[in-house]
């Protein structure tokens, strides 16, 4: 799987993109044909004071790519949220694929 994480408006500390990478390698317990990810962290609201951390995932398999968005006070945090979003989307969708082909 080929997978990409981006930053923006911040550098990214190692113990982050360990957590990042360990959640995706498991992606392929849910998909077998998983292509490739794109992560990109973001901080929000970057010219006022609060600033939101917003984690989203793009996930590409044959024929169809999947999409989240989280935002919350820390990147932990927003990742994982958009993490289980992915894999109830990737389970939603292989699980009606096999319905439809069987």
């Amino acid at each position: 799987m080929n997978l990409q994480i981006q930053t923006v408006h911040f550098e990214a500390d190692q113990k982050l993109l360990d957590h990042v990478n360990a959640k995706l390698e498991k992606l392929n317990t849910f998909h077998d044909k998983i292509i490739g990810a794109e992560v990109y962290l973001k901080l929000d609201n970057f010219s006022h004071q609060v600033r939101d951390k917003v984690a989203e995932i793009k996930v590409y398999v044959p024929k169809h790519s999947y999409f989240v968005k989280h935002q919350s006070k820390t990147f932990e945090e927003s990742f994982d949220l958009a993490f289980n979003s992915l894999v109830s989307q990737v389970k939603r969708n292989k699980e009606k694929m096999q319905t439809t082909h069987v």
